[in-house]
């Protein structure tokens, strides 16, 4: 099932082709009505569309990065310079965490919100999703950008049962008695939810629900997660991702589960850069890098080149469902790395690695870093909760140890606890704790 057959079977090519066109128009933009991109592209060079070029010179701009956009933000400009709209024309004002202080602010006009909207519609039909479907939400509609992505299950013609985060006997009873067919969770929470059935006797399996389709953190395009998910569900796992200042519900797979398709083509333009240097990747099959993401038809804050920090590899061979995008898996997120002794370390792929090892072990970890800050000495502890009634097969934390030297490149001391030891989360997991960690430089 595809949504808009002409656009996301159109050859990829002719796709860059338009989108082309769209960029340069977006230029113009940015030079006419972004105080922000006005002065960084003068900054860097370029004093007129003109001379910015198409998207083959795109790798020649500057790139953006969240916190230059943290820094014009003011009392009189709490959205900051990149706005590029008067106030009278925005729509929805959604916003960040704002972990780190205040939150960031995404302003959106009407014409965004329907690029928005339509973006996440084409990701949900990618799983399966349309008229009729019984689907299950279990994220809020605010002030989040996930909220954004709410209003395609009205454009799908879906019958949509919001249930939020905390209400797991909300949320099991909406399975029960109105037979959903389909949950938007994190993989973490669907992992949490396996658990919280089996200890109730409550076989999934037998359950209505066909499809989850999991989001907001890494995890459910790992095999091993998926493949427990599934088999606990009965299920269908496919994987959605958005990036809050771009686009909710990006990325969508499809049921051939070879990544996730960009279901924003035509809305956003990808790029993939080396994040060590900056550099140019190729997209080609099998590339790895971090995305970078330019809007192409955004009127209130668009962004130029942003720097995701999103990890991941991509695939651009032809896909059995006939959309012609390039698919892509999230690796990690550069915020969530950890440097151990010059080696790069991704906390879901340690969970993923640590998945291989079932049905020992339940599947949760908690990654115990010896001080504060990115760079570790080896060996980076790593707790690892064995399955239920497992009693912990000899030489396991060794084998453990091993493994992730041998696909990670870095040395670990895994500590074994008992099932439930751990804590689970109806929202993100948190991999990385740092309670146990020292000062940096202590």
């Amino acid at each position: 099932m595809i949504l808009e057959p002409t656009v996301e079977t159109l050859p990829w090519p002719e796709q860059v082709r338009l989108d082309d066109a769209l960029y340069r128009e977006q230029i113009k933009y940015l030079f006419a009505n972004s105080p922000f991109y006005q002065q960084k592209l003068r900054k860097a060079g370029f004093e007129t569309p003109s001379d910015v070029g198409g998207l083959d010179d795109i790798a020649k701009l500057p790139t953006t990065e969240k916190d230059e956009l943290r820094a014009t933000r003011t009392d009189d400009q709490p959205i900051g310079t990149h706005l590029a709209v008067s106030m009278d024309k925005v729509a929805r004002i959604y916003s960040t965490s704002g972990t780190t202080g205040v939150p960031s602010y995404i302003p959106l006009t009407a014409g965004d919100v329907h690029n928005w909207v339509t973006t996440s519609a084409r990701s949900y039909t990618a799983a399966g999703i349309g008229p009729g479907t019984r689907i299950i939400t279990t994220y809020g509609a605010g002030p989040f950008v996930a909220g954004a992505a709410l209003d395609a299950f009205a454009k799908l013609g879906t019958c949509h049962i919001p249930v939020g985060a905390g209400n797991t006997e909300r949320l099991m009873m909406a399975v029960r008695l109105l037979k959903a067919e389909a949950i938007a969770l994190t993989p973490s929470y669907a992992l949490h939810l396996a658990e919280w059935a089996r200890d109730r006797k409550y076989d999934l399996r037998t359950s209505s629900v066909k499809n989850l389709l999991v989001a907001g953190e890494p995890g459910g395009g790992e095999p091993a997660m998926r493949a427990q998910l599934e088999d606990a569900w009965g299920a269908q796992v496919t994987e959605a991702m958005g990036i809050g200042d771009i686009s909710p519900s990006l990325w969508g797979e499809c049921p051939e589960k070879q990544g996730m398709h960009l279901g924003g083509r035509g809305y956003v333009h990808i790029e993939l850069i080396d994040p060590d240097t900056g550099a140019a990747v190729p997209l080609t099959n099998g590339a790895r890098g971090e995305l970078v993401l330019t809007h192409l038809r955004q009127q209130a804050a668009p962004l130029l080149r942003f720097r995701t920090r999103d990890h991941v590899v991509i695939w651009t061979e032809p896909c059995a469902c006939g959309r012609t995008s390039p698919r892509v898996r999230c690796i990690g997120r550069t915020d969530d790395m950890l440097i151990v002794r010059g080696v790069n370390v991704f906390p879901s792929a340690v969970r993923e690695v640590v998945h291989r090892f079932q049905p020992d072990v339940s599947g949760v970890i908690s990654i115990r870093p010896g001080v504060k800050g990115v760079k570790q000495s080896p060996p980076l502890k790593v707790v690892v909760e064995m399955a239920e009634k497992a009693a912990g097969a000899d030489g396991l934390a060794r084998q453990i140890e091993n493994d992730i030297r041998a696909k990670l490149v870095f040395s670990a001391a895994v500590e074994l606890v008992p099932f439930g030891s751990l804590p689970r989360s109806d929202y993100k997991s948190k991999i990385v704790d740092f309670s146990e960690a020292a000062p940096s430089g202590a």
